[in-house]
């Protein structure tokens, strides 16, 4: 299934590595807009939480989304 994010927020005090660090706020709204703007491919909202985890990093709190039909 196609999956469009319309809200996410990260816990951006909690990444996947260490590596990460803390991310400005301006990169923080870059990385929001960037996760919104991708029609992402999951097989249901659990594989799509982890897609975008998996793709930034960081450990998602919340999420929105719709269905997109192809």
């Amino acid at each position: 299934m196609k999956f469009q994010v319309t809200d996410i927020e990260f816990d951006f005090t909690d990444s996947l590595d260490d590596a990460h660090g803390e991310l400005s706020l301006g990169l923080q709204e870059d990385l929001i807009c960037d996760v919104r703007a991708t029609i992402w491919d999951a097989d249901d909202e659990d594989d799509l939480v982890e897609e975008i985890t998996s793709a930034t990093g960081w450990c998602i709190k919340s999420i929105d989304y719709r269905h997109v039909l192809v």
